[in-house]
């Protein structure tokens, strides 16, 4: 969604400088990820040794996607069990 107020900020990631265009309410949270995403390349390069970037980035992307959907997942459980008990206090109280 474009807004007139976009800004412009850099985010380094794997010693590349990427210009994005953006809302200014999401810039805290933009830098914040550049940031996590630096983070993990340096605690995966000395972890395991890897120094590929490309490997490095692959790595990092593969583990975000699970940790990702193991959050989908228990969010739904999380929802549908509080449907559950929404239901059942619904009928406890008529």
């Amino acid at each position: 969604m474009k807004f007139m107020n976009d800004i412009f900020i850099n985010i380094k990631i794997s010693d590349r400088t990427y210009s994005l265009k953006i809302n200014p309410k999401d810039e805290a949270i933009l830098r914040k990820a550049g940031k996590v995403i630096e983070q993990k390349i340096q605690d995966r390069r000395e972890k395991l040794g890897v120094k590929d970037k490309q490997d490095l980035l692959a790595m990092i992307t593969f583990d975000t996607v699970v940790e990702s959907l193991k959050n989908n997942e228990l969010h739904n459980k999380l929802t549908s069990k509080l449907e559950l008990i929404d239901r059942e206090l619904s009928e406890a109280i008529k």
